[in-house]
């Protein structure tokens, strides 16, 4: 019973869940799970990451336990986890034999975390953008085909994220530098929050062990502040942003043959009005107009998918 299932759908209505579930939303720096009841939660725990992409696996099993002490206990009918990085078959099965031993007989299902995103908005078929460290987007038709862009990590990818804004700045700072400009606003902000005296000083604490990219995704809320304050260049970066998350939408919906929703989530996702409207602007230039923005995090999606499952 622990192979991760495949993600083949019906169209069951999401009300029709019976028995105990636990979803498990899988980030970077926190394991968020909710215990739901006939389809209604009734704890909600969080604990480490548990993606072995981030943390080692031996913390990520230690994580799983702490979380499952906490909302585990009793029969347990399902486990539906949604992860970063669940690029292949071999990554599911992964994460599910992690899982396993907090869930014995359990049915454990793992997919992308974008899948979640997607249920949460309330649809079954579209596209959802996750727009948080990382970035990805990721959609279904009715034909139950699926296709992804985006999500290639930070060195490949990784566009209108909260870690590409965050370099951005670190790169905006370090070219006026070279220029013989004296910091601005963005600049002295970024110095002032990492505690460095110049800029100079980012380009070792950019590169050191010591920083990894949650840490650069944080300062993205440096641009986005400085942009609310009127700052032109942090404003072309956030609409670059929202326009590049745009983008990543628009290749998922042309692949699928869809025209919508489109659905936008995570936390830069759900909290910057001014990327919102960069993202929404840049789709309907490309005729996508169905296009939301998450209201509910996307654990809470997990009674909607377990619903359309096939037994």
């Amino acid at each position: 019973m622990n192979n991760p299932d495949s993600g083949q759908h019906s169209h069951a209505r999401p009300e029709a869940v019976s028995g105990t579930v636990i979803g498990l939303d899988i980030g970077g720096t926190k394991t968020r799970g909710v215990r739901f009841e006939n389809g209604t939660p009734v704890r909600d725990e969080n604990a480490g990451s548990s993606n072995v992409q981030n943390v080692s696996r031996e913390q990520a099993a230690a994580n799983l336990a702490e979380l499952f002490g906490k909302i585990g206990g009793g029969h347990v009918d399902q486990v539906y986890a949604g992860a970063g990085g669940i690029d292949t078959d071999q990554d599911a099965q992964a994460l599910a034999d992690l899982i396993a031993p907090h869930a014995p007989g359990a049915r454990i299902t793992v997919v992308h975390d974008s899948r979640l995103l997607l249920a949460a908005g309330g649809a079954s078929t579209g596209v959802a953008v996750i727009a948080g460290t990382g970035s990805a987007a990721w959609g279904r038709n009715e034909a139950g085909e699926e296709a992804r862009a985006g999500g290639w990590g930070y060195l490949l990818g990784d566009e209108g994220s909260g870690y590409w804004l965050g370099r951005e700045a670190v790169r905006h700072s370090l070219r006026r530098m070279n220029q013989g400009l004296e910091p601005d606003r963005l600049s002295r902000a970024l110095l002032e929050s990492v505690g460095v005296d110049e800029p100079g000083k980012l380009i070792a604490l950019f590169h050191s062990p010591d920083t990894g990219r949650r840490y650069w995704a944080q300062q993205a809320r440096l641009v986005v502040e400085t942009a609310d304050a009127g700052d032109e260049t942090c404003r072309a970066l956030v609409d670059q942003a929202g326009g590049d998350l745009a983008d990543l939408a628009e290749q998922a919906v042309r692949q699928l043959g869809l025209d919508g929703p489109v659905i936008l989530g995570s936390g830069l996702g759900m909290n910057v009005p001014r990327l919102q409207e960069a993202f929404k602007a840049k789709l309907a230039e490309g005729g996508i107009t169905d296009v939301r923005i998450l209201q509910q995090d996307p654990v809470f999606g997990v009674p909607r998918l377990v619903a359309e499952q096939r037994p």
